[in-house]
């Protein structure tokens, strides 16, 4: 996620930008689904992967509001 952020910040057009933004809310996603699966199975006990998981949620919150505000813009 973070090697298509820094691509997503020196994007040389506004429709590079929103791709990119879109490829890291799809990774976050991507990053949400392996921590539930490692949590359903029982591979980590979820008080170790709260605190990732709660992160992750926030980066999704916020990576969908930039994407929505740079689509308005």
């Amino acid at each position: 996620m973070g090697a298509n952020y820094r691509e997503a910040n020196r994007g040389r057009s506004k429709a590079e930008f929103i791709g990119k933004m879109g490829d890291c809310l799809r990774e976050l996603e991507e990053t949400e689904y392996w921590i539930e699966l490692l949590m359903d199975e029982g591979i980590v006990r979820p008080p170790k992967t709260a605190s990732l998981l709660g992160e992750t949620h926030e980066l999704i919150a916020i990576f969908i509001t930039i994407i929505n505000n740079a689509k308005k813009s």
